[in-house]
Formats: structure tokens, C-alpha cells, sequence
């Protein structure tokens, strides 16, 4: 991904074609906690700096790598955590069965049941 033989949009092709599906895949199962969130973003930035190399500063002419908002710039397709959530809220609404109430407290085991099945 850090070559310069390979334009920035065949890159991002790939990204979006091959690594993007490979991250998110079963994403709509997760339970998306807040370390979850950062990671996400963690490997989306590292991947898109990777892409898009470092930058020569204004001020003092050294190199700097890209702020997570030029990033977000240059790259202009929704964050990895959106797209995430958007999955889950899809899933959700095709799967669920929201018929009913819920029992209150925790499930009990049935172990029982299935052992006196068995015999």
C-alpha cells in the first residue's frame, strides 16, 4: 500500500474491494463498545496514511503525517464506524421478530430437559 508505482485510486480500490470487507465482515453481529469504535478507526487511519503517504508542512517545509481530518478529506467515503452501524441497523430490522415481550431476568438453563430427552 506504501508503493508509489501504484496510483493512490487503485489503492483505495483495493481498500475498499479487499480490506474493507475483510474488517467489517460478520460486523453485523458485533456489539460495537467504545474500544471497539477506536480500533476501528485505528486500522481505518493506518491504512488510509499507509495510502496516502506523509505531507510537507507549511510552516516548516519537514514531513508530517496526515491529521485524522485530512484524512477524513482526502478520503471522502463514510467512516469505517458508520458503516458498521448502518450494517447492524439493516440486520437488525430484517431479522428481528419484534412480536412479544421479553422475560425479565436472566434465561434459566434447560440442561435438564435435554437429559431427560435423552434417556
Amino acid at each position: 500500500m506504501s508503493s508509489s508505482l501504484l496510483s493512490s485510486n487503485f489503492k483505495i480500490k483495493v481498500y475498499r474491494n479487499i480490506i474493507f470487507p475483510v474488517i467489517l465482515y460478520g460486523c453485523e453481529t458485533w456489539l460495537l463498545t467504545l474500544r471497539e469504535a477506536r480500533r476501528l478507526r485505528e486500522i481505518e487511519n493506518r491504512v488510509l496514511r499507509r495510502i496516502f503517504g506523509s505531507k510537507r508542512g507549511e510552516v516548516t517545509g519537514k514531513w508530517r503525517i496526515l491529521h485524522n481530518e485530512e484524512l477524513n478529506d482526502l478520503y471522502s467515503t463514510p467512516i469505517i464506524v458508520r458503516v458498521k452501524k448502518s450494517r447492524r441497523m439493516r440486520w437488525t430490522v430484517l431479522v428481528r421478530k419484534p412480536e412479544g415481550k421479553r422475560p425479565l431476568g436472566r434465561p434459566r438453563c434447560r440442561w435438564e430437559d435435554n437429559i431427560k430427552m435423552d434417556l
